[in-house]
Order: structure tokens, then sequence, then C-alpha cells
């Protein structure tokens, strides 16, 4: 599993009468975006460090930040 800053965490109880909880990831503890994250939940607000389990996963709603177009250094004289 792997997150961005700005995905929604979703986490769906797997069993009867389990409540369902959503956040937004707002903060990452490893550069690949691998667990643990730290998740505001949309139910009380609060941001908590979040190891997800099996019945966690990601939707990746964020733009992911796209690399600047490659330019041709500009050449004198030509």
């Amino acid at each position: 599993m792997h997150a961005r800053i700005g995905d929604e965490i979703v986490v769906r109880g797997t069993t009867a009468g389990v409540v369902a909880r959503e956040g937004e990831v707002v903060g990452l503890h490893h550069p690949d975006g691998s667990p643990p994250y730290d998740v505001r939940w949309t139910d009380d607000g609060r941001v908590t460090l979040y190891f997800p389990g099996p019945d966690a996963h990601i939707q990746h709603l964020a733009a992911s930040p796209q690399p600047p177009p490659s330019v041709p250094p500009d050449r004198p004289g030509k």
C-alpha cells in the first residue's frame, strides 16, 4: 500500500455493525509512500498516526505532481 498527501484512506469493517471511517492522508513518514500515515479523520477532524490493516484501502484523489517538461538549453547563434 502506498499513498500520497491528499489521498483518502477508507477503512471498512470486516464484520457487521462495524462503522466505516474515512480520512485524508496529511503526512507521510517514508518517501516511497508506505505506511504509517498521518491521517485527518472526517468523523472528528483529529489527526492520528495510522498503520492500515487489511480492511483499509487508498483512493488516490490528489493529482500526482508532474515533472516539468524538458526544455532544450538555448543555443546562442543557432
